[in-house]
């Protein structure tokens, strides 16, 4: 299930991202500049390339006046020509912007649904190497090989625990409906069970067992999630391949797949409830859209705050993370009356130290301490209901 702190390391990577896209809008907004005046080579009069040049810096240093404020500034003492070339780049670097700030919105969201998809996805994989012991099975019976080949496949056929996701309406839906399965991808299934499920000691171990009971079942179902589906580099290394975000998804995968089988007992049938992404999917999308887009959208004002208090620190050159954490917390603090300050706080502590320098923790807790008592001093944060909790 999906927490509050995934998702605002989704938020902060996407934030992150859209400030390497506004810098990159910022030079092919620079580049047309260029372009509008660099010499045509093909023009039969005779041109000046001074004053072509001349033109450029002039057109460029008001787009440059102009680029953060997204609209043109006083045009005075440039010319008509000078101000047309900054206006066009400017509604190019608007327009570039904006399409970067409503794509990585649109994804960072369908990206965070996806998990839900992997999730069963995970579980169908549990299906396949089954699929796969039944046909290993089959196989060495039709040649009439049954002895010296190692422990009969019967127990992991026969294993409860599968019998019930086999036949879990809600998977078998839902599998259909978004078209989930493993086919495409039937080679990295067939080395995954060939290669290390029949190789790995705990599941060899399991088929010898007499007659194993649901909790034997149970055990070596999430051995092969925990060790194989979460651990193993075959896994690792196919995963990262299929998402770049890997290294956090896979914990909350894991969670939600090893919670599933727990639940599960002898008594579960056909019915029984699969996770939810989250509890409430469309509260914390909605927290997760608007701590994205308002911390992009107060930027400045929260730089003029983290500025105020960093008074041996160059904004411009803190780490760029420090930068976004920071507004991050700075935003959730303000604009987010049900969680409590203590809460962002060490939310965002936590974050910096996991993502950004070594020193980032001490920087972002001081500078958090001091701006939260201010703000709410000032009466700009104010919390209400469960963000009063642990408030004072």
């Amino acid at each position: 299930m999906l927490n509050r702190r995934y998702l605002r390391i989704k938020a902060m990577q996407n934030i992150f991202a859209y400030l390497q896209c506004r810098q990159s809008d910022y030079h092919l907004a620079l580049d047309l500049i260029r372009e509008e005046f660099a010499p045509d080579l093909n023009s039969m009069e005779v041109q000046d390339p001074v004053k072509l040049e001349e033109n450029r810096k002039a057109a460029a240093d008001l787009f440059i006046k102009s680029h953060e404020e997204r609209r043109l500034q006083s045009a005075e003492g440039y010319t008509p020509e000078q101000t047309s070339a900054a206006s066009d780049a400017l509604k190019y670097y608007n327009k570039l912007v904006q399409q970067d700030f409503d794509h990585l919105r649109k994804t960072m969201v369908a990206e965070a649904e996806k998990l839900a998809g992997r999730y069963l996805l995970f579980l169908l994989l549990l299906l396949d190497l089954r699929r796969y012991a039944a046909s290993e099975r089959e196989s060495r019976l039709e040649r009439g090989r049954t002895t010296g080949t190692g422990p009969d496949e019967q127990n992991w056929l026969s294993n409860r625990v599968l019998q019930i996701l086999e036949k879990n309406k809600t998977l078998q839906t839902e599998a259909i409906r978004q078209n989930l399965n493993w086919k495409v991808d039937e080679d990295f299934v067939r080395e995954l069970y060939r290669d290390v499920l029949q190789r790995d000691e705990a599941y060899q171990e399991y088929l010898k067992m007499g007659q194993p009971d649901f909790d034997a079942d149970q055990k070596i179902v999430l051995h092969v999630v925990k060790k194989i589906f979460f651990k193993h580099e075959l896994v690792e290394s196919f995963m990262e391949r299929q998402d770049i975000y890997w290294s956090e998804n896979r914990e909350v995968l894991k969670s939600m797949v090893q919670r599933t089988v727990k639940e599960l007992t002898p008594e579960s049938d056909s019915n029984v409830e699969l996770a939810v992404l989250s509890v409430n999917w469309e509260d914390d999308r909605e927290f997760f859209i608007d701590l994205y887009k308002l911390t992009i959208q107060k930027e400045p004002d929260f730089e003029e705050l983290i500025a105020s208090k960093s008074k041996n620190w160059d904004v411009e050159r803190l780490a760029l993370l420090d930068k976004i954490i920071l507004m991050m917390a700075l935003c959730e603090m303000i604009n987010f009356a049900s969680i409590p300050v203590k809460v962002t706080i060490n939310e965002y502590i936590e974050l910096s130290k996991r993502y950004s320098t070594p020193k980032s923790k001490i920087f972002v807790n001081g500078i958090l301490d001091v701006l939260s008592v201010e703000l709410q001093e000032k009466g700009i944060i104010r919390k209400s209901g469960r963000g009063l909790i642990d408030n004072k």
